[in-house]
């Protein structure tokens, strides 16, 4: 009970903070404090100290003269970033119903997130058998074909850094947790351009996944196909690689970079 009512304020001050920036982002000529205190219904005094802080952050600028409030750039930047994010969805998401359609497994796109890949999109097959995850599950890399693909085009430094931060745990018999082995693995992936999941994540499950890069040859992320282990095989996910680098190559191709190799 102690830890609740310590962390109250806290989530209160920031529940205010964030009223603030909504009422100052809806004042296109910017609004004066009496007027934001009115409106997010502060008085002046918390109100202030709350709005000066954002000021000293960044997040909210006051005009010299007019004393009034507006957002700050760096608000503009995390909504750019924001902006990009649902761009890149909106491309991605009608080539992994193309890719669901013509391979006949589960389609999805991952980006990094930490040290975790994030499944940023997600198209289900058709088929009755299907593994329950949305947008926005997070899965280990070492051990998902997505994952693999982004390890595989780390620097070296950015690798090693990744293996101080990370422990190899088994997920299922099939595994990789010894690092060696795995970097073996990511140099094939190097070479290949395609990586595979044999059950190691789950055991009922295989994958497969290729590079998705931008204008600049950045790599963005990876998009993959998964299916049940009793229908998809690695041969059978080798016959479908085709299709899957075509629905890569269209992503990166979206996003201004040549047709992939």
């Amino acid at each position: 009970m102690e830890t609740r009512k310590a962390e109250k304020p806290s989530i209160q001050s920031l529940a205010r903070a964030f009223s603030i920036l909504e009422c100052i982002g809806q004042s296109p000529g910017g609004i004066q404090l009496s007027e934001l205190s009115k409106a997010v219904e502060l008085n002046n005094s918390t109100a202030f100290h709350l709005v000066k802080t954002m000021v000293q952050l960044g997040y909210v600028r006051q005009d010299d003269k007019s004393k009034k409030y507006h957002i700050g750039r760096p608000m503009f930047l995390l909504a750019a970033a924001a902006l990009n994010d649902i761009e890149l969805y909106n491309i991605v998401s009608p080539i992994l119903h193309d890719l669901a359609r013509d391979t006949g497994e589960t389609s999805h796109f991952a980006v990094w997130s930490g040290t975790n890949v994030a499944i940023m999109a997600r198209k289900e097959s058709s088929s009755p058998l299907r593994l329950s995850e949305g947008p926005g599950t997070m899965r280990p890399a070492y051990a998902t074909a997505v994952g693999k693909v982004l390890l595989a085009h780390l620097g070296s430094d950015r690798l090693e850094s990744y293996f101080e931060d990370v422990v190899l745990e088994p997920h299922t018999p099939a595994t990789i947790t010894d690092s060696q082995r795995l970097v073996a693995e990511l140099s094939k992936i190097r070479e290949s351009g395609i990586a595979y999941d044999d059950a190691e994540l789950f055991a009922e499950v295989r994958c497969a996944a290729v590079p998705v890069v931008d204008f600049r040859n950045n790599l963005i992320g990876a998009i993959g196909i998964s299916g049940p282990v009793w229908r998809l095989s690695i041969s059978e996910l080798q016959d479908k690689q085709a299709i899957l680098r075509a629905a890569a190559d269209r992503v990166s191709k979206a996003l201004g970079a040549p047709a992939l190799q």
